[in-house]
């Protein structure tokens, strides 16, 4: 008889417990709307980086996380729309990248968390109040774009030390872009460049672009990255490699050119994943401060370099973090 009472004991524990686990709610299912200046396919590496960031963290898509991708397509002028629809769709947070989606986000997003990456100068744009507190509903990651412009050309004059004229890829149509500009030009003419800006604003000024280039005599090329650059970037290391243009680009996205010097983006958005997770828990954009990348990278391509018919010099191979054969 105590075998049997114990035996019964014991299966109407495990009735019990069976009970408890399905009562028990569903945990809640986290949507992210990410607002971004070219399609999945292109910004892959960045999207992987940013997956793989939540995912440590214990958010996996199909489980307790959705993505709702918005993308631009090289069009500043669509974040407006996109950024009011990813709000309507009540979001949790707002991933964004560069200084006009998280302008647009700023302006759509109403309550809804904003976690940007990819802005040069957020607090000179009015995104945020400071870098240590950010206020309101942004916070994130700067990517420290501007100041490092003048490194950029520094290393350009490196490896093509014949230079005495370069010429600047920029949308200027950007409002983040004409404080790097001067930043060229500045740097350009304490070296001993001629600096001759290049103003592209859509994907029919490239082409021409180019031409203008040869018809300046251009030893070597500075290009922007903002949406409209990055959304037709083979094309402009096609029309470097074309025109035998050593470029200097700001990003690895631009794959194929001769080197790149800037935040690496993939652990750039692996980092924002951090702020996603802080903010899920409980914390307040506004008082997260927005942080700045502490490495930066140099990647040369030799391959591309041999094609011009350049040595890249030591001084410049020191320096270099990644090499492409």
């Amino acid at each position: 008889m105590r075998l049997i009472g114990l035996a019964v004991i014991f299966a109407v524990s495990l009735a019990l417990a069976s009970v408890t686990v399905v009562a028990q709610p569903p945990s809640k299912i986290y949507r992210i709307g990410v607002l971004e200046r070219t399609s999945p396919t292109i910004n892959a590496a960045n999207l992987d980086g940013f997956r793989h960031g939540l995912r440590t963290l214990g958010y996996v898509e199909g489980k307790n996380l959705v993505i709702e991708y918005r993308s631009a397509d090289g069009h500043d002028d669509r974040f407006p729309d996109l950024a009011a629809e990813l709000a309507q769709r009540k979001v949790d947070l707002i991933l964004t990248r560069g200084t006009p989606a998280a302008l647009a986000a700023k302006h759509a997003a109403g309550g809804i968390p904003v976690v940007i990456t990819g802005v040069g100068d957020p607090v000179g744009q009015g995104i945020i109040a400071s870098l240590a507190r950010p206020g309101g509903n942004i916070t994130g990651l700067s990517a420290t774009v501007t100041e490092i412009y003048p490194k950029r050309v520094e290393l350009l004059k490196e490896l093509v030390p014949k230079a005495t004229r370069i010429v600047a890829l920029f949308n200027m149509g950007n409002p983040a872009i004409p404080r790097q500009w001067r930043e060229v030009e500045t740097a350009a003419r304490s070296l001993g460049l001629q600096a001759h800006l290049l103003d592209v604003r859509k994907v029919d000024d490239l082409r021409p672009a180019f031409d203008t280039a040869m018809r300046q005599h251009a030893d070597a090329m500075i290009v922007g990255l903002e949406t409209l650059t990055l959304a037709n970037a083979p094309l402009i290391v096609e029309l470097a490699a074309k025109h035998r243009l050593p470029a200097m680009y700001a990003s690895t996205e631009f794959v194929g050119g001769l080197a790149s010097y800037g935040v690496n983006y993939p652990d750039h958005y692996r980092h924002a994943a951090t702020f996603a997770d802080k903010i899920f828990k409980g914390a307040k954009p506004a008082d997260l401060p927005v942080e700045q990348p502490t490495k930066l990278e140099l990647v040369v391509n030799l391959r591309t370099a041999r094609a011009l018919g350049l040595t890249v010099p030591r001084t410049v191979l020191l320096q270099v973090d990644k090499m492409i054969e």
